[in-house]
């Protein structure tokens, strides 16, 4: 029986509706295609299962020695320490790490629908965005392996931390410190339609513990804003100058945190006398601050999405891991 002939580039030109070159800037330059045109041309793709000529080449030789890192275009120290743990377990086994920066919705499209098909990298690291369930499915169909970092996929490889607990660990802390007048700040309503964004849940958390407690978070005492420095500062401003001023804050980002000290004692407030102050993340700058925070483990996750990885690559037949990775207050001088 003579074996199905495999789909070109002409069979997807013809199923899509679209030109040979369009194509071709679909899985090169997926930013640089509307996303309507994207999404016809990848329907087309995924259901004649078609694979570039160059690409099938690379696949049967298998192995580039790259991994692949998709992460939201931030600087925030949190998102470096964890490419840091990344960086350090991949540098260990050869691996040379590429990093596809997200700043919207269609680049995360583009990478997470060529990246598989391309196969320009071994594996795939996805660090704090969101996978929709037919992302997911290329990725698996394709033979992607992925790891997750903050979202969870059946289909997928995941670390995940529970920023709820979090909210819970710092609530327990303040109300153990006897505090009943407790504000929130970080950035709740965030514009990145494209990136996961945990301060909800730590608020929730947060929320949930105090009013468990009998304490009340106040509207006027959440307040939502940037991680920039200049916003965060402002904040800050706002709660202190209130009549009825907070005396201890939780904020959503340790880089946040720094912010409210450096506000507070521009208004003569005494840390932590006069306010407590606790952060989030356990950034290296936390320690030499003597900052009161959640450590989430930033080096360790990013070095264990790695190990994980890594070890998938080298036994596809692997049972998928879920790992949760545990939170933990650390006590220092600021609350």
């Amino acid at each position: 029986m003579p074996s199905r002939k495999k789909p070109t580039i002409y069979d997807v030109a013809k199923s899509s509706g679209v030109s040979i070159s369009t194509i071709s800037r679909v899985l090169n330059s997926p930013d640089k295609v509307n996303p309507e045109t994207h999404r016809r041309v990848m329907s087309s793709i995924d259901k004649l299962g078609f694979v570039p000529k160059a690409e099938a080449r690379a696949r049967a030789m298998r192995h580039a020695n790259r991994i692949g890192v998709i992460t939201p275009l931030f600087t925030a120290p949190s998102f470096v320490q964890r490419l840091r743990g990344v960086a350090s377990a991949l540098s260990k086994a050869n691996y040379e790490l590429v990093i596809y920066p997200v700043d919207s919705v269609e680049q995360l499209q583009g990478y997470i629908s060529s990246i598989p098909i391309m196969q320009n990298v071994d594996g795939l690291i996805i660090m704090s965005l969101a996978i929709e369930d037919q992302d997911a499915r290329r990725l698996h169909d394709n033979g992607m392996q992925t790891v997750l970092i903050e979202y969870s996929h059946p289909q997928l490889n995941s670390i995940e931390i529970d920023d709820a607990i979090g909210g819970q660990l710092a609530a327990r802390h303040i109300i153990g410190k006897g505090h009943r007048q407790v504000a929130f700040l970080g950035e709740i309503e965030s514009p990145e339609k494209y990136a996961i964004h945990p301060v909800k849940s730590r608020l929730q958390g947060f929320k949930n513990t105090l009013d468990e407690a009998g304490i009340s978070l106040l509207k006027k005492y959440i307040k939502s804003a940037p991680y920039m420095q200049e916003n965060s500062q402002r904040a800050a401003l706002e709660l202190l100058s209130m009549d009825q001023p907070p005396t201890a804050i939780f904020a959503a980002a340790d880089i946040q945190a720094i912010s409210i000290m450096k506000v507070a004692r521009q208004l003569k407030l005494r840390i932590p006398d006069d306010l407590a102050v606790v952060g989030f993340d356990d950034i290296d700058i936390a320690e030499y601050m003597d900052l009161t925070t959640i450590r989430q483990y930033l080096d360790q996750s990013g070095r264990l999405a790695a190990e994980i990885l890594l070890s998938h690559l080298a036994d596809s037949d692997r049972a998928l891991q879920h790992i949760k990775i545990p939170l933990t207050l650390i006590e220092r001088q600021t609350a």
